[in-house]
């Protein structure tokens, strides 16, 4: 590195950090550059000679924050993402730092340990099954791979069927059950294992995207053989909940592994006020959740929790003969996850988990579920603007010009988040829910109190009114037929 030291390059990048970190409030909430402009701003030819650590730090901060999204600011409301706390930080910093390969617990004794003590405290945090396993993934979307291959392994097993050893090729057929508004990591997963996307039985959910009991009585009759059910904490959009107290009994009927999509929404558990949402979700076999939204750990960060701890190890474990073996007692952090090269992503889990303590994450959770409700009363109180779901949780959707035409509704939606996200006041973005376009708003981040909600109700009021106004002063007149909106459409 020269004549400039670690401490050098560590100082520098820290100061970067924490001057981004102290302004990202005032700070536009949204990146001040496009992609193609910010790919032009980094685009070079391959280095011939190397660059000093410590101007590579300035000059990565330069190019970069200017095409950074403020997902770690009070007024981001644009997907279910944690704010990337600052204790979490510190303690992914020193991960790196310390460059620990967590695959292996007597390669990486210190990692292996918080590790297992920060999945103890889960468990308890989450009230599930105190025997279940724990695999540290980078995602919800990788934790429903593992907790689904574990339940593909289990249900074929039951029918004298080794997956793990056979694979796929003339095994008995497993039916998936899945609701309709099923999130699309849980169909990825899927496919990724071979049991397909396409080839599950897809339940019918209600206006919020809850599977109802009707519903599932209906798709599961007649069902036998191997069989999966996978039902829903906390719906992306609405933050529904599957009715676990009614279906339970039903899929456990069937002999079905039950896994449980929680990515954010599982965390309602830790909340006095919101547990009631995931009554009985503790009967479940496995369960997926993020640390990083409401934990508020750094990406990446996600947990595979499974009550089985041996069909977690069939489904996982890799084993070779370089590597040290497990003794009784002792837990291997690879033999629940499909990496063996790793970081160490127990620090972070330890460290935000003592920092906040249970007390401290409930009231997180109590807090952000307030301020979403707040914020969803103040914007149905405006004319023409519509809350399409009953606020149980973080989330809710919003749809502008509700009084009028479906198509003039679309575009004045659209128009309301575009004039929104160019005010950069807050952000949030955009998605479609039952054929129609929708505002999506996720109120996660650790910033995020109720003066946070405040601003950023009153901005998506304005940009709701200017959105209005814009197409009134540009000669369109508002009050045209359904016929005039379709033909338009189609132009």
């Amino acid at each position: 590195m020269g004549e400039e030291s670690a401490r050098d390059v560590f100082r520098r990048a820290a100061e970067h950090a924490a001057r981004f970190r102290e302004k990202i409030a005032e700070a536009p909430q949204r990146p001040e550059v496009s992609y193609p402009a910010a790919l032009e701003t980094f685009h070079e030819p391959l280095p011939e000679q190397g660059s000093p650590g410590l101007d590579v730090a300035d000059e990565l901060a330069a190019k970069a924050e200017p095409g950074l999204n403020a997902m770690t600011g009070p007024g981001f409301f644009g997907w279910v993402i944690g704010g990337s706390h600052p204790v979490g930080v510190a303690a992914d910093w020193m991960t790196s730092a310390w460059g620990q390969n967590a695959g292996n617990h007597h390669a990486a004794p210190a990692a292996a340990a918080a590790e297992a003590v920060a999945a103890k405290w889960l468990i308890d945090l989450l009230d599930l099954p105190r025997q279940s396993s724990v695999g540290f993934v980078t995602g919800a979307t990788v934790a429903n791979f593992v907790c689904l291959a574990a339940a593909r392994g289990e249900v074929l097993r039951k029918v004298g069927w080794d997956v793990e050893a056979q694979g796929l090729f003339g095994a008995p057929p497993a039916t998936v059950l899945i609701g309709d508004d099923a999130h699309t990591t849980v169909f990825s997963a899927l496919q990724f294992l071979g049991l397909g996307r396409d080839r599950v039985v897809r339940v019918k959910t209600d206006n919020t995207g809850r599977i109802t009991t009707p519903a599932f009585a209906e798709a599961a009759a007649g069902l036998s053989g191997p069989c999966i059910t996978i039902l829903q904490a906390g719906q992306i959009n609405t933050g529904a909940f599957d009715d676990f107290t009614s279906i339970m009994p039903i899929a456990r009927r069937m002999g079905a592994w039950v896994h449980i999509d929680g990515a954010f929404g599982l965390w309602a558990r830790t909340c006095p006020g919101r547990r009631a949402l995931t009554d009985h979700v503790e009967q479940a076999d496995s369960w997926a959740t993020d640390g990083h939204k409401w934990l508020q750990t750094p990406y990446d960060c996600g947990y595979a929790i499974i009550r089985d701890q041996e069909a977690h190890r069939r489904a996982m474990t890799i084993a070779a003969s370089y590597l040290p073996p497990s003794h009784e007692g002792e837990r291997d952090p690879s033999h629940f996850v499909p990496e063996r090269s790793r970081r160490a992503r127990g620090f972070a889990t330890w460290a935000m988990i003592k920092h906040l303590g249970r007390e401290g994450i409930a009231a997180m959770v109590e807090r952000h579920c307030r301020v979403a409700r707040a914020m969803a009363e103040r914007l149905s109180r405006q004319n023409g603007i519509a809350v399409l779901n009953d606020v149980v949780l973080n989330q809710f959707i919003v749809r502008f010009g509700a009084d009028r035409p479906d198509e003039e509704g679309d575009r004045l939606t659209q128009s309301t988040i575009e004039r929104l996200q160019a005010d950069g006041i807050c952000f949030a973005g955009g998605a479609s829910w039952r054929g129609r376009k929708v505002m999506r708003l996720s109120v996660i981040s650790w910033l995020t109190d109720d003066r946070a909600g405040e601003v950023a109700a009153d901005a998506i009021v304005a940009a709701w009114q200017a959105a209005g106004d814009a197409r009134s002063e540009s000669g369109e007149n508002l009050d045209h037929t359904q016929t005039q909106l379709e033909e338009e459409s189609t132009c």
